[in-house]
C-alpha cells in the first residue's frame, strides 16, 4: 500500500461520523468497531452517540465533535484493547435521534363497529400521521430497536409502534361518536378533538423510550357499501327528528291556544259573571240555544217555547242572590208551552186585558200602554 493510501485511509478511520445519506434514519450503527485513539467524532445538532461493549451499555456522547481519548472521556477507559498496546478502543458506536421524528404514517381498516347513533354496522378506515420523540436513546436501542445493524428503512423501525398506536386509534374513534353524540360518519368536523384524544389514548411507550407528540393529519372514510348504508340511516333519522319537531310546535301552539282562551275566561268570569257557576251557566244556556236554533224546522214551535223557557228559568236563577251551584232545570220548566203564566199568576191575556182596560179608563196614556203592552208581549 503506498503512502497515499495509508494516509487516505487513515484519515478515514480517524473521522467518525453519520453518512450524509442516511442522516434520515432514526438509529444508524457505525459499521467499524475498531476506534483508533484521538478519532474525530462528529454528532449532530438531532442527535447522540451511544457506546456499548460486549452487548453492555458504556456511555453517550451528545451533539458536537469529540476527540475520543481517555482523559476528556473517562468512560472510553473501558473501551481500551490492551493486545493493541492502547491504541484502538473496541466499540460499538449508535447514532440515535432525539428531535421529534414527523411525519410517520398510520392507518388501515378498523375492525366493524357498530355506530353509536345510526346503529349499522360498518367498517372504518383510518389514514394519517403522527410525530414521536425518543426519550430514552439507551432504552430504545437496548428494549426496541436492538444492537443489530437495523434497516435504511424508518418505516421498518416503527412498525411496531405504529400497529400499537392504531390500536389505541380504534378505541378512542368509538368512544368519541358515542361521547359526542355524532354518528362515525360526522367524525369529519373532530379533528382536532379527536387528534387530541389520541394522543392522550396513545400507548405509554415508556419502557421502549418513545413518546407519542401529536396527531398531524388523519381522515376518516368508508366504502361506497357504507357510506350509502350510513347516508340513508341518517336521512331517516333526520326525518324523524323533524316530525318530532313538528308536532312539538304543533302541541306548544295548541297549548297556547288553550292558555289564551283560559285567560279570555277568567276575565269573563271575573267582570260579567261574577263567579265561575254563573259563567258555566250562561256558557250551558247560550250552547243549548246555539244547538236548538241549528235543529231546524223540525223542531216546531214547541221546541222553541221549550228553548225560551229554559233561557227564561236559567236567567232566573243567576239573577237571585247567593246562588253559586250549577243552574237546575226542571222537566216541567222545559216542556212549558210557549205562553207560560208570568210571576202572579195572571195569564198574559188578561194582563193585556187589564192594560187596555186602563187605557180605555184613561188612566194611563196611549204611549204608556204601547210600552207596557211591548214589555209584556216581549216576555212571550
Amino acid at each position: 500500500m503506498g503512502i497515499m493510501d495509508f494516509v487516505k485511509g487513515g484519515v478515514r478511520e480517524m473521522m467518525i461520523a453519520r453518512p450524509d445519506q442516511l442522516k434520515h434514519l432514526i438509529v444508524y450503527k457505525h459499521p467499524d468497531q475498531n476506534i483508533p485513539f484521538w478519532s474525530q467524532l462528529t454528532v449532530d445538532s438531532d442527535e447522540c452517540a451511544l457506546f456499548f461493549k460486549d452487548g453492555t451499555y458504556q456511555g453517550w456522547l451528545p451533539a458536537g465533535r469529540h476527540t475520543l481519548q481517555t482523559q476528556n472521556i473517562p468512560f472510553l477507559n473501558n473501551l481500551v484493547n490492551k493486545f493493541t498496546g492502547g491504541d484502538v478502543f473496541i466499540a460499538e458506536i449508535y447514532f440515535v435521534k432525539t428531535q421529534p421524528i414527523r411525519s410517520i404514517p398510520f392507518g388501515g381498516k378498523l375492525e366493524s363497529m357498530e355506530d353509536p347513533i345510526l346503529y349499522e354496522f360498518v367498517t372504518p378506515r383510518i389514514h394519517g400521521e403522527f410525530s414521536m420523540v425518543i426519550t430514552d436513546p439507551v432504552r430504545f436501542v437496548i428494549g426496541y430497536h436492538g444492537q443489530a445493524a437495523g434497516s435504511n428503512d424508518n418505516d421498518f423501525t416503527t412498525d411496531w409502534i405504529k400497529r400499537l398506536f392504531f390500536m389505541s386509534v380504534k378505541t378512542v374513534i368509538g368512544q368519541m361518536s358515542a361521547q359526542s353524540g355524532r354518528s362515525l360518519l360526522n367524525l369529519g368536523g373532530m379533528t382536532s378533538e379527536l387528534g387530541g384524544r389520541m394522543v392522550q389514548s396513545a400507548p405509554n411507550l415508556a419502557d421502549i423510550g418513545v413518546k407519542i407528540l401529536q396527531i398531524a393529519d388523519f381522515n376518516i372514510n368508508f366504502s361506497a357499501e357504507d357510506e350509502r348504508l350510513l347516508r340513508e340511516a341518517n336521512k331517516k333519522r333526520a326525518e324523524a327528528r323533524r316530525n318530532i319537531s313538528i308536532a312539538s310546535d304543533t302541541a306548544q301552539a295548541k297549548q297556547f291556544e288553550l292558555d289564551q282562551k283560559f285567560s279570555q275566561d277568567a276575565r269573563y268570569v271575573q267582570q260579567l259573571a261574577g263567579n265561575y257557576s254563573n259563567y258555566a251557566a250562561a256558557e250551558a244556556m247560550r250552547g243549548a240555544g246555539e244547538g236548538m236554533a241549528k235543529g231546524g224546522g223540525g223542531a216546531g214551535v214547541a221546541g222553541l217555547g221549550a228553548q225560551m223557557a229554559m233561557g227564561v228559568n236559567m236567567a232566573n236563577m243567576m239573577a237571585q242572590p247567593g246562588m253559586g251551584a250549577q243552574p237546575q232545570f226542571t222537566p216541567q220548566a222545559a216542556a212549558a208551552p210557549a205562553a207560560a203564566a208570568p210571576a202572579g199568576g195572571a195569564s198574559i191575556e188578561d194582563r193585556l186585558a187589564k192594560l187596555k182596560s186602563l187605557k180605555d179608563k184613561g188612566l194611563i196614556s196611549d204611549d204608556d200602554f204601547a210600552k207596557k203592552r211591548d214589555a209584556i208581549l216581549a216576555e212571550i
